[in-house]
């Protein structure tokens, strides 16, 4: 039985693809994570039926991912993949039980965000503005976005000329898990993005894609493409080894929470599901805290 070809994963990847509504990108990282497994159980243990598997194939999977030099966070997603399928399997009949349950995800070492000072995105947003339409005004627009609302690099890739070029106030924006919240945008950032818009199109032949962000060939962005483009214009201000979009939404989140913005609020901003993801955020307010005490207190 080919392990691309079992029926039962191709349910799974149905039901996180019509039911779950998955992005294509999420769908094809559980499914590539149950094809390694189960391509390891059948070169290890020559193990073809998912049904047969038991919680010692998955932890020896698990000693030689960590063997192989892999982080315990991406094991921890590959083992987060498994539960899902034998979850989902459970409730299908397909499974009697899973061998998942019981099993502990790795310790993870907590990684802090990477983010900017606001002395650098101040020295990053004073580049003089082209205004012309051009690839690289398209650039520093990107940039431009990104710190002021916090944005993932695929929610902005999906944004349409239709939804900004009139001068709104407030973006909306389809996140992940298909979630709609509504993003403000600040009065100079709406007339910057309706004045690329205009520009461009006086200069453009062709009616493009309709998206804000589209290549040299009037397609709509490619992330890799959006990737290089931050990290050029990130350069310019920082050495950091990352230097990516997810950058810029820290900087972004970052620096609300420094200036005393509600935690909740900033949640809303971004997106997220739970709170427990947005306390990150609080690191470096704490530990500004930690500082003046320091600093002021007689005994610090």
């Amino acid at each position: 039985m080919s392990v691309i070809n079992d029926v039962r994963i191709q349910r799974f990847a149905d039901y996180l693809r019509f039911e779950k509504r998955y992005s294509d990108h999420t769908l094809c990282a559980y499914t590539d994570d149950l094809i390694q497994f189960f391509s390891y159980l059948a070169d290890t243990y020559e193990l073809s039926d998912p049904a047969s598997v038991a919680s010692f194939h998955i932890r020896s999977w698990m000693v030689s991912l960590t063997g192989a030099g892999m982080k315990p966070r991406s094991v921890n997603r590959k083992i987060s993949s498994l539960k899902a399928y034998y979850t989902h399997g459970r409730r299908t009949g397909a499974f009697l039980e899973s061998p998942v349950s019981g099993l502990k995800a790795l310790k993870v070492p907590r990684r802090l965000p990477v983010y900017l000072e606001e002395g650098q995105t101040e020295q990053l947003l004073a580049i003089p503005e082209l205004m012309s339409g051009s690839m690289e005004d398209m650039e520093q627009l990107m940039v431009m976005i990104l710190y002021l609302t916090g944005l993932r690099i695929s929610e902005l890739l999906s944004v349409r000329e239709s939804q900004v070029a009139g001068g709104q106030s407030n973006l909306r924006v389809l996140g992940k898990g298909n979630k709609e919240r509504l993003v403000p945008l600040p009065e100079v950032l709406s007339k910057r993005i309706s004045g690329f818009v205009s520009a461009r199109s006086d200069g453009r032949e062709g009616a493009g894609s309709g998206f804000l962000f589209e290549n040299a060939s009037g397609r709509r962005l490619h992330p890799r493409q959006a990737y290089g483009m931050v990290r050029r214009q990130l350069s310019v201000v920082s050495t950091a080894d990352r230097r990516g979009p997810h950058v810029l939404r820290h900087t972004f989140a970052t620096h609300l929470a420094n200036r005393g913005a509600d935690l909740s609020a900033i949640k809303d901003l971004l997106g997220h599901a739970s709170l427990a993801s947005t306390q990150v955020y609080t690191h470096n307010s704490i530990a500004r805290l930690q500082e003046a005490h320091r600093r002021a207190h007689p005994r610090g």
